[in-house]
């Protein structure tokens, strides 16, 4: 798990390097050797962190040439498209995240296996219980062996991480329904492990299932409460109780 988190941190410095200047857009990061060795990682680390760069369209890997910082994209179709809901961020979550658990019972490892029970340990005890949460899914979408799974599964966790609605959203629920995440994620892990595919996959719809009943719940809360303190004002702004006092 340990791992895992490094390259995360290692994406992290690049792209400050980038927005520091250092790395133009249109220049070349250095070659993966030389980033290797400037941030005392190992070069699989290094991979992992590019392509967290590319799902953030940081960078372009180019074949046989290297990795090239792109322009930042600025104009507003692209800013729309990224002002995504809670509830369509889970909805496409639930959709390629199911036949990702599918797909990684059939391949996932015993080491892979291992790291899963160790998020799973990290979130029981409260020990960076989100980052343990996405490292579980995170793990997974590698396990199925398939770039353009993990990719999409990287750009999910961007979108909920960045976009402000999104993470509050997503706070609000998963605060209240720590016992219930705890579950699903053990009901998913033991599917895994038992190379279940069909219950793999409704394990993890279930799973996204209870997190969007959850996300309605809190939507209509938070409605009910503005029709409440609208109905408030309007009583207050047209009351007669002054006059019949």
């Amino acid at each position: 798990m340990k791992s895992r988190r490094m390259f995360w941190q290692i994406a992290d410095k690049i792209e400050a390097l980038i927005k520091s200047g250092m790395y133009p857009p249109g220049s070349r990061l250095p070659p993966e050797r030389e980033l290797a060795e400037s941030f005392d990682v190992s070069r699989p680390t290094i991979r992992e962190a590019i392509i967290a760069l590319e799902v953030m369209q940081l960078v372009e890997v180019k074949t046989s040439s290297g990795v090239y910082v792109l322009e930042r994209e600025t104009n507003q179709e692209q800013k729309h498209l990224e002002k995504i809901s809670a509830f369509e961020l889970t909805q496409a979550r639930a959709l390629v995240e199911g036949e990702a658990a599918a797909l990684a019972s059939m391949s996932i490892t015993d080491a892979e296996l291992s790291s899963l029970e160790q998020t799973l340990v990290a979130m029981e005890a409260g020990i960076e219980a989100e980052k343990a949460d996405r490292e579980f899914h995170l793990i997974i979408s590698k396990a199925t062996r398939n770039n353009a799974i993990l990719l999409s599964v990287m750009k999910f966790w961007e979108l909920r991480d960045s976009q402000h609605q999104i993470k509050t959203a997503y706070a609000s629920v998963c605060s209240q329904s720590d016992s219930d995440r705890m579950e699903e994620h053990k009901a998913i892990y033991q599917a895994l492990k038992e190379r279940n595919a069909q219950a793999a996959r409704a394990a993890m719809h279930k799973h996204f299932n209870r997190l969007i009943n959850a996300l309605f719940e809190v939507t209509e809360a938070q409605a009910l409460e503005e029709v409440r303190k609208k109905t408030s004002q309007t009583r207050d702004l047209y009351s007669l109780n002054h006059l019949v006092g």
